[in-house]
């Protein structure tokens, strides 16, 4: 049986049922005129970046086609098979990302309009223009992996089809982040604190480029960060699965039908998401997310009991045989997004302890309200860490390396629904915005404000969800790589005992370690900077505006909007360029200068450093966004009080660590590992 045909015919699938939703979400109505006007400039302003942004990064791909080309010129079927398989990835990441954020963009104004009529008409317009973005990462993931597979039959050759993926979400990341942060940033400290103005005000200048920042930041960037994930987790797992089974194509096909079986499922839950009028969000959406992984779990048995029948395998590796471990491999990673998911809506969410720890402590200022939130953060990272070491394991102990690989598999196979939901948050925000700017009622925007809460919480979860793949993820790549390397000319003969081992007591292997524990450091610095700078450039625009624009304040005269999206823009993809070099570039240089141990110790010092630090930061956000918006809801003496004033600005602080530098390093990550594994059968030891 074609098992590479069955994958990319169920990628098609994911891909067919994304135009079905964006068809049917542009059916609906777009409410008012004002409503359509302030929809088309997020949709306009939106596209803009991703236009600039992709163009900027033209040249940088034309340059690693070249160099993939020219660095295996000797091989002409590996060099063209990389360099096109890089092209390959980078593109369906673009394509991805244009349709995703099309739809989302023109889903907002359908969600608010959809208010008027009832809470499950707006809950169904936002997730169904989230869901092409999860659907389209999906299957524009399987299908290309699959199909490139099916041109070039070597797992080896399409392992650059998951670095163009990464190098496209590496600049969408940072890109996106900065931009979404600065506009934030500005519309925040200027709008809410020095102004007194609601968030989404009309007269705030800010605010429209803050409502595309949602867009290019959770759709885009994040749609863009777990597509690379799918790729690499995939290809990763197909070149395990060859190594663990030699002689065998089985090990290398069950990552693609695990794939296949996650978009199957994640279409089929997709339409146990509703809710009543009084019912809960929140749990519509996990509906969804519990339905996709129970079925793929179901799936998971019998795929692997029907492809590995007849299959022996060293029974140390599968003590309980091939399709049991393999299958408690899959659902330990499924396990993985709803312990994970807890533990982020726990530390991030404004109905427990910890933010409301940082409400308390902005009623004796902000520099309380930080202390607080770092605290949290920091406190954050444990218990995501037991979880990812319980699923490594569990499944090394029922499969071995390849179940490290299937567990990582485990949780990617779900991205559809994971990126459907999360970008159902952009959208209900959004939607909240315009129906502030549109001045509707109040019925209206209670229910765009209960989707938009429920929003804030998906977003957190599905960054823990993003940093935990990205922990597996990175494992796998480590074990891909340390399979190259071993075939490797120059080091198979210096290998002690065939085994790629890496001795702390050898001094180029702790250079390695420092050096990548230092990168996402570093890396950070570089965004963190970024939208420092950027912030800069918005809030002196604003304040200008409210200067120099006569009747603003009075709500007689309109602001620049097209000007504050030009900043964010700019700013954005110039900020972007030293953060994505320093990503690409280190592990050229620690490999080719130190050995393949040198860079081993590289990706394992990535890896731990690079998963705290993004828990971290992207906890200590998600509480710090969410102790203010509990102050808004009236705790504490609510809006317009110093604990407030307090909670705008530890949130401020927060934003740049959830929305830019935190998710990043997911992004980091997996584009060292990448570039680490095209680069093995190059480097000696």
């Amino acid at each position: 049986m074609n098992y590479p045909l069955i994958a990319a015919v169920a990628g098609v699938v994911g891909l067919l049922f994304a135009a079905y939703l964006a068809v049917s979400v542009l059916k609906e109505d777009q409410g008012t005129q004002r409503m359509k006007e302030i929809s088309q400039a997020i949709f306009e302003g939106a596209m803009a970046f991703l236009n600039r942004q992709y163009k900027t990064l033209i040249p940088f791909a034309v340059v690693i086609f070249g160099a993939l080309l020219a660095g295996n010129w000797g091989n002409q079927k590996l060099a063209w098979g990389q360099a096109i398989s890089f092209l390959v990835g980078a593109g369906f990441s673009a394509v991805a990302g244009y349709v995703g954020m099309t739809i989302a963009t023109k889903s907002n104004a359908r969600t608010t309009a959809a208010a008027m009529r009832g809470l499950n008409e707006a809950l169904s317009v936002a997730f169904r223009g989230g869901a092409v973005m999860g659907m389209s990462v999906a299957g524009l993931g399987l299908l290309g992996v699959s199909v490139l597979y099916i041109v070039f039959e070597d797992a080896v050759i399409i392992n650059s089809f998951a670095f163009g993926a990464s190098v496209i979400a590496l600049f969408a990341r940072v890109g996106g982040g900065i931009y979404t942060k600065a506009a934030d940033v500005g519309a925040d400290l200027v709008g809410k604190v020095e102004a007194g103005i609601p968030e989404d005000d009309p007269r705030n200048p800010a605010v429209i480029a803050d409502n595309v920042g949602d867009n290019v930041g959770d759709t885009a960037g994040m749609g863009a960060d777990l597509y690379e994930s799918y790729a690499a987790t995939t290809i990763a797992a197909m070149l395990i699965g060859v190594t663990v089974f030699p002689g065998r194509l089985e090990g290398l096909y069950y990552p693609l039908l695990i794939g296949a079986a996650g978009i199957i499922a994640a279409i089929i839950a997709s339409f146990l998401v509703r809710t009543t009028e009084d019912g809960d969000p929140q749990m519509a959406l996990n509906k969804g997310l519990w339905g996709t992984n129970f079925l793929t779990a179901i799936a998971t048995y019998f795929i692997a009991a029907s492809l590995f029948e007849g299959v022996t395998a060293d029974p140390k590796v599968f003590p309980s045989g091939v399709p049991i471990g393999l299958t408690i491999s899959v659902v330990a990673g499924l396990l993985v997004n709803v312990a994970v998911g807890w533990v982020t809506e726990y530390y991030t969410s404004y109905n427990y302890k910890p933010a409301q720890h940082i409400a308390s402590s902005s009623l004796t200022g902000p520099a309380t309200n930080i202390i607080a939130g770092i605290g949290v953060g920091l406190k954050s990272t444990a218990l995501p860490i037991i979880v990812i070491v319980i699923a490594i394991a569990v499944s090394y102990q029922f499969a071995g390396i390849y179940g490290i690989a299937m567990a990582a598999m485990g949780m990617l196979c779900t991205a559809g629904m994971v990126v459907a939901i999360d970008s159902f948050g952009p959208v209900a925000d959004n939607a909240g915005g315009i129906a502030e700017m549109a001045e509707l009622g109040p019925e209206v925007r209670k229910k765009t404000d209960k989707l938009d809460a429920v929003g804030n919480t998906t977003a957190a979860v599905a960054k823990g969800f993003a940093i935990g793949s990205a922990a597996l993820t990175a494992l796998a790549l480590f074990t891909a790589f340390a399979e190259e390397v071993i075939k490797s000319p120059g080091v198979a003969s210096a290998l002690a005992g065939g085994h790629f081992v890496l001795n702390l007591l050898e001094p180029k292997i702790i250079i390695g370690l420092f050096i990548g524990g230092t990168v996402p450091f570093l890396f950070c610095a570089f965004a963190m900077e970024a939208v420092g700078k950027a912030a800069f450039d918005m809030i002196g625009e604003v304040r200008r505006q409210f200067r120099e624009i006569p009747g603003l304040m009075e709500g007689k005269a309109k602001p620049d909007y097209a000007r504050c999206v030009d900043i964010s823009t700019r700013a954005a993809i110039r900020q972007m360029i030293a953060p994505g070099l320093l990503a690409v570039i280190t592990p050229l240089i620690v490999g080719f200068s130190f050995g393949a141990q040198a860079l081993g110790g590289m990706l394992a010092g990535v890896t731990v450093a690079g998963v705290l630090l993004a828990i971290f930061m992207a906890n200590a956000g998600g509480a710090w966004d969410n102790a203010k918006k509990y102050i808004e809801s009236g705790k504490h003496g609510g809006k317009g009080t110093e604990a407030h004033a307090a909670a705008v600005i530890g949130d401020t602080v927060g934003d740049p660590f959830k929305d830019t530098a935190g998710p990043s390093l997911n992004a980091l990550i997996k584009v060292t590992g990448t570039i680490s594994l095209i680069i093995a059968p190059f480097l000696n030891l």
